[in-house]
């Protein structure tokens, strides 16, 4: 007796499966063996006994699977394999056409217009929040993010971090006794320099990434200009044709660095002539800009 039940219409006496089937029998093996031998499992093989061809997964599969079981019980798997292929040709010629389900005329199955109006104003909703990541924090041209100890005071609790090498570019600096006179030049010795440069209102005067080699020379009658900028090793200032030296040897952030041709000399004096490096700004004063003289 075999261990599982056919169920099922019963098949035709020249099917596939019931040549199949009267060749397993008659070489007293079970379903079980011919799985062990043909690795199809056997749920596969009542399929192809019952012609239940459109029950596998696809015409290859009842084609190989009736194939092996031909060879695993003797039989021409050849003639087995061109039987299967005319019953499911028969099949596919026999089954009605499926009617469609959705009629795009049936107004009960249209979506209501409201779902509409809210699935583009979601659309809408998610491309603006994606433009202002973009803008926020994906984008060159943002802004840098404040460093911690920028805005920490004496009393306010707050350390600062990796930062902290920034602090020698606010060092005080001495004020010279006369201005020179000159332009005040900023060039890129590398590529994507970021720079922003503000007057004395706060208002921006430059904000770009400057390519190597190029060049912007502040507005004659400006006052008050302030430089930021996270590259301070690849930007090359100088004064009235006079190159400086760089701001920093190294890329960090850099605010409130003054663009006044006296600054910028006094600045390069000092550090010119330091033995070691400037002292940290002291708590409660902000950075760069013109700072107090020593003593002051």
């Amino acid at each position: 007796m075999e261990n599982v039940e056919t169920q099922g219409p019963a098949p035709s006496p020249q099917s596939a499966g019931r040549q199949l089937r009267a060749a397993r029998e008659a070489a007293g093996l079970s379903r079980a063996d011919v799985a062990a031998r043909t690795k199809i499992a056997e749920r596969h093989l009542i399929a192809i006994e019952e012609d239940r061809l459109g029950d596998l997964a696809g015409r290859t599969y009842a084609v190989g699977f009736a194939r092996t079981y031909a060879r695993a019980v003797g039989l021409d798997e050849q003639a087995i394999a061109a039987r299967v292929r005319r019953q499911l040709d028969s099949e596919v010629a026999e089954r009605p056409a499926m009617a469609p389900s959705f009629e795009p005329g049936d107004p009960a199955r249209v979506p209501p217009r409201r779902i509409a109006w809210v699935a583009a104003i979601g659309v809408i909703v998610a491309i603006a929040v994606l433009l202002a990541f973009w803008s926020s924090f994906l984008s060159p041209q943002g802004e840098l993010p404040d460093l911690i100890a920028q805005n920490a005071g004496p009393d306010s609790g707050q350390t600062a971090g990796p930062a902290a090498p920034a602090a020698p570019a606010a060092a005080p600096q001495p004020t010279p006794s006369a201005a020179p006179a000159g332009p005040v030049m900023l060039t890129a010795t590398g590529d994507q320099v970021w720079v922003k440069v503000t007057d004395a209102t706060g208002a921006q005067v430059l904000q770009k990434e400057l390519a190597q080699g190029e060049s912007w020379t502040a507005p004659a009658g400006s006052s008050g200009l302030q430089l930021r900028t996270g590259r301070p090793d690849a930007l090359q200032i100088s004064v009235g044709g006079k190159a400086l030296p760089p701001l920093s040897d190294k890329p960090q952030l850099m605010s409130g660095v003054s663009l006044a041709a006296a600054d910028l000399l006094a600045r390069s004096a000092a550090t010119a002539g330091a033995p070691a490096p400037a002292p940290a700004t002291p708590a409660g004063q902000g950075q760069g800009g013109s700072a107090p003289a020593p003593g002051a």
